[in-house]
């Protein structure tokens, strides 16, 4: 049978979230949708989804409808439903306050990082080896800002000149991810930062003797996400019907 690859944008449904730093993933999505014309979604479960193939594999795009802290439950839906491994074949895509506005990082698993639409997505799925795409939205201007007040506020005008360069390079990571791999990806995607931390802390772990992660993985991270916000209920039907 012929792969087919979910890609899932993490966010909060409703008008009020369009663009804040927390939706990061479901604007990618839409830059995925945008490009390659994928404009018929639909319902399915707890999700908005479209389907059609993208450099000729074929994708499931999905924006779980349930807010951040509850997206596992969407993807789990999806993924039972469609017999997709998710080792291999579904890619989450998410905000990341520890990095910096604009920086991607890409893994083939990992921890949550205290991300709570990723913590969800483990816990409903079992495992945390599943690809994820990370989208710098920078961090707190100061410690005792309050978190939820920061993921949910909108980006000035430089930074959302940055996020739309960052989105798209996210978009072209999810391409290279599904047609040369995540090697590929990380490789070409990941920043240079990162690349450079990562050859660092290998070659500190193997002069200590210390066993290392396998490439790819994602050590443990310091963010916080804030639970998902406001009642837990179904978006308005004008909601559902907005382009995924």
């Amino acid at each position: 049978m012929e792969d087919l690859y979910v890609i899932a944008g993490l966010g909060n449904p409703g008008g009020k979230y369009d663009g804040t730093r927390h939706n990061a993933g479901f604007d990618v999505i839409d830059v995925l949708v945008d490009r390659y014309r994928l404009y018929d979604a639909e319902r399915f479960g707890k999700c908005m989804m479209a389907k059609g193939r993208i450099e000729g594999k074929r994708v499931i795009l999905m924006k779980p409808m349930t807010y951040m802290n509850l997206s596992g439950e969407a993807i789990r839906e999806v993924v039972n439903f469609y017999k997709v491994d998710p080792t291999d074949h579904l890619i989450v895509i998410s905000d990341d306050i520890e990095l910096d506005i604009g920086k991607l990082r890409i893994r083939k698993k990992g921890s949550a990082g205290g991300h709570n639409g990723l913590k969800d997505i483990i816990r409903c799925l079992g495992t945390d080896a599943f690809a994820r795409v990370r989208v710098g939205v920078g961090k707190k201007p100061h410690p005792d800002f309050e978190l939820m007040d920061f993921v949910l506020s909108h980006f000035s005008k430089e930074e959302r000149q940055a996020m739309d360069e960052a989105e798209e390079k996210a978009a072209q990571a999810v391409v290279c991810f599904i047609t040369e791999g995540p090697d590929a990806a990380m490789n070409r995607f990941n920043t240079p930062k990162e690349r450079k931390k990562k050859v660092r802390k290998a070659a500190a772990g193997t002069e200590a003797g210390e066993a290392l992660p396998p490439a790819g993985e994602e050590s443990p991270g310091k963010e916080e996400s804030p639970a998902a916000p406001g009642p837990e209920k179904a978006p308005d039907a004008a909601d559902e019907r907005k382009n995924l």
